[in-house]
């Protein structure tokens, strides 16, 4: 089976007034279809800026990355859109809710720029099935944190994309809301044989994953890693 996600050797570095700096230096990592992943690590360990290159936000420095089958090396910017659009979502520790809009338009919105059918059934199946089918035309000021990273899942997955990164998607809410919309995500992903790769910082979180993989000083240090098998390795498009 082909991996969802392969990065082989992946070095991300970025200029500083003091002179280049590392962020991540030499990560290989594989997410298969329809698994969820845990990424853990100390803050500034590189969790993050996996997640960054691994969607074509960031381009890589040195390596390979492969999502969904695609080489990322060498995509122009409308090309990663495009091989992202549908099929790709994120979801992150802030809500990114657009004020001006209430929850069934937060939702419809990407799906419609996605250029998807039907995208009034989606967005209302997608709030549904995150508790807030009676919440379509609250605006986000009306809504509890809770109720906004809800929102905020429900965009990500009305789609039925293929893989969903999620960043530290509970950091701004308590314990006892946060295990809950936690619940949901791992739920209705597993449910759409969605991949889902989450960073996050609590263990209670990393232990709903299939796997956990940890991170220390932008490399790999732990958990169960999958190695990138070297057929893999040899027909991925890299930047040396």
């Amino acid at each position: 089976m082909d991996a969802a996600l392969t990065l082989d050797d992946v070095w991300l570095t970025l200029p500083a007034a003091s002179g280049p700096v590392e962020i991540l230096k030499g990560v290989s990592f594989r997410a298969m279809p329809g698994e969820s992943v845990a990424v853990v690590g100390p803050s500034g360990s590189g969790k993050s800026s996996l997640i960054a290159v691994s969607t074509g936000i960031e381009r890589t420095s040195k390596g390979a990355i492969s999502l969904l089958g695609e080489s990322l090396i060498g995509k122009s910017e409308d090309q990663l859109a495009r091989l992202r659009r549908g099929r790709v979502s994120l979801v992150f520790q802030s809500f990114h809710l657009l004020g001006t809009m209430n929850a069934f338009d937060n939702v419809r919105a990407p799906l419609e720029i996605a250029g998807l059918k039907d995208v009034d059934q989606l967005a209302k199946s997608g709030l549904e099935a995150v508790g807030l089918g009676a919440r379509m035309d609250h605006f986000p000021g009306q809504l509890s944190g809770g109720q906004r990273q809800r929102v905020a899942v429900a965009r990500a997955l009305a789609s039925n994309p293929r893989i969903v990164f999620a960043d530290e998607p509970t950091g701004n809410l308590d314990r006892a809301t946060g295990a809950m919309v936690a619940d949901m995500l791992f739920a209705i992903a597993r449910e759409r044989n969605a991949t889902l790769v989450v960073v996050t910082h609590d263990a209670e979180i990393a232990a709903r994953a299939d796997r956990v993989v940890e991170m220390s000083d932008g490399r790999v240090v732990g958990g169960t890693i999958l190695p990138v098998p070297d057929t893999t390795r040899a027909g991925l498009p890299r930047i040396p």
